[in-house]
């Protein structure tokens, strides 16, 4: 599978109007966005950043504040947030009625933003939600044969393999707050709960679905006749595989049993054989299981290359560090998604990261182009979005809430003020975006970048005195035919450093000795030709020059 770029947007936040949002607004106050707003306009501008896919998120209709005619109305305790999480599924088969125009034709609109985003040669990815759903679960949007979540359980049971959920009998769920939320028998909260008593920081408002493992009883496996869960969840994968999405993030994968993924994936393959899976998952020990037994396509790369980038953009870290980090992937690298931001994770701009934006774009440098691997662009990001400020459930955290109704500053300037002109944003707005396009659409151009090895240089500099092993991550790229030397520059000085390039490692990019004599070095982003004789290669003399946060990618 070619490699690949995911733009992600929070679709409820990205064309929301509202410029004087309050804390803790409903839909009235603080507006939302829809579906028709990424028009066809819209989404061919979104394209220009250089990405091949949307991730829509919080597209299935989940748990909210706001009342709808003929949709099932929510407790507000078992709500966060005015507009609630999109991870609070209420229907699995219903499109969220704030996205939509016209409520009664939300499905129909949905449908629509398929095919705008086909039409300009885009992948859509959507969320699926396996590991748990909303406490008010209730489907309206479902065929008629098709039974509901918990609809012929056996409550009366702590576990049975064929009951969706798991009951705590003859208890009574007690929320952490004064609530008029009534469940009896109390069903196991989303984070694996098993007693009445959620806390604040847990999911208390989901219920933890049943997969088959007795977890209170040395989490013993009753896979055989296959769970009901399986086939149900199986059938929602269907449904929105034939409405023509591309692919699925899945949430929590690991919290659901991999012999799950393992009989569920391929029968969407079946279906759709170019149809991607993507796991959020973060025990590192269990990727090789997701991958070779579970089927997923790709894996997120959080724990690993996430959390060590952060620390280096914040100093806390060396970068040679990074070398660690993919040797302990023992191959995998090509299977992970990789990512500076998400909806989970605090934005590079505010207060709580880097600040300023422009810090970690020798990160993303490297996360775009160390691989074959894909990655991912959170909304914003490429015009420095910060999150700040107090917005509600959320607080002041960093990130882009999934709580609240809530407009993205960043966005709207280039949506409604600059009319999607680039051209019409702050210099260091421009500055930031081209950095991430040209990052982009070098990694998905270049075949040494999309198809070719990778060949770490920092084994060969560990002894270079004029070489920065703290602040500079070196590496080679190359398919046989193509190669390219690439240099992250962490520091906030511009430095001149001097890099060795081994003899091996012209073998590994099939170039002889005899072609030494004279080599060439391109900079791919400036033009800028270096003549270098292969002695002086190998007695490390490439003297290089590095901007401050920045990056370079030399071909030879």
């Amino acid at each position: 599978m070619a490699k690949f770029a995911i733009y992600q947007v929070l679709t409820r936040s990205f064309g929301n109007r509202i410029s004087q949002a309050i804390f803790n607004g409903n839909i009235e106050e603080n507006g939302c966005g829809k579906l028709n707003d990424f028009t066809e306009e819209v989404i061919e501008n979104i394209k220009k950043l250089g990405v091949t896919h949307i991730w829509y998120t919080g597209i299935i209709r989940h748990a909210t504040t706001t009342i709808y005619p003929n949709i099932p109305e929510n407790n507000g305790s078992i709500v966060k947030g005015k507009a609630g999480s999109p991870y609070a599924i209420t229907d699995y088969y219903d499109v969220h009625p704030d996205l939509a125009e016209n409520v009664s034709n939300r499905t129909q609109e949905f449908e629509d933003l398929i095919k705008r985003t086909h039409k300009s040669n885009l992948k859509i990815l959507i969320d699926f939600v396996p590991n748990h759903l909303s406490r008010e679960y209730k489907s309206i949007a479902k065929d008629a044969h098709i039974e509901d979540f918990g609809e012929t359980d056996n409550f009366n049971l702590n576990f049975n393999p064929q009951n969706n959920f798991y009951y705590l009998p003859n208890e009574s769920l007690k929320l952490p707050f004064t609530s008029d939320y009534k469940e009896n028998p109390a069903k196991v909260s989303g984070n694996d709960v098993f007693n009445a008593f959620p806390q604040e920081h847990d999911w208390y408002e989901t219920i933890k679905l049943n997969y088959g493992i007795d977890y209170q009883n040395g989490n013993s496996k009753q896979f055989h006749p296959t769970p009901k869960t399986w086939k149900m969840m199986v059938d929602v994968l269907l449904y929105w595989t034939s409405k023509g999405v591309d692919g699925f993030r899945c949430d929590m994968v690991e919290m659901v049993p991999v012999e799950f993924w393992e009989w569920a994936i391929p029968q969407i393959k079946k279906v759709n054989p170019q149809i991607i899976f993507i796991a959020e998952i973060y025990n590192s020990d269990s990727y090789k299981s997701y991958i070779e037994i579970g089927g997923f396509d790709y894996l997120y790369d959080k724990v690993g290359l996430y959390d060590n980038l952060r620390s280096i953009v914040e100093g806390k870290e060396s970068a040679d560090k990074i070398s660690s980090v993919w040797q302990n992937l023992n191959g995998m690298d090509n299977k992970m998604l990789r990512f500076l931001e998400n909806h989970d994770e605090q934005r590079i701009a505010s207060q709580y990261f880097a600040e300023n934006p422009m810090k970690a774009i020798p990160a993303f440098f490297l996360t775009a182009t160390m691989h074959q691997n894909p990655f991912l662009i959170y909304f914003g990001q490429e015009f420095g979005e910060s999150a700040s400020g107090k917005n509600g459930f959320s607080g002041d955290d960093g990130r882009t809430t999934l709580f609240d109704y809530w407009p993205i500053p960043t966005i709207q300037k280039w949506l409604y003020e600059a009319k999607l002109d680039i051209k019409k944003l702050p210099k260091e707005t421009q500055e930031l975006y081209t950095h991430y396009q040209n990052i982009i659409k070098f990694s998905l151009n270049e075949k040494a970048i999309i198809e070719g090895q990778f060949y770490d240089l920092m084994w060969a500099n560990k002894d270079n005195p004029a070489f920065d092993s703290n602040s500079v991550f070196a590496f080679l790229r190359t398919n046989g035919d193509q190669n390219f030397i690439c240099l992250c520059n962490f520091l906030a000085e511009k430095q001149s450093i001097k890099v060795k390039i081994p003899e091996h490692a012209f073998e590994f990019c099939n170039i002889k000795n005899a072609e030494l004599l004279n080599i060439v070095f391109t900079d791919y982003f400036t033009s800028k030709i270096i003549n270098i004789s292969g002695l002086e290669i190998i007695e490390n003399n490439i003297s290089i020059d590095l901007p401050s946060f920045l990056y370079a990618a030399y071909q030879f």
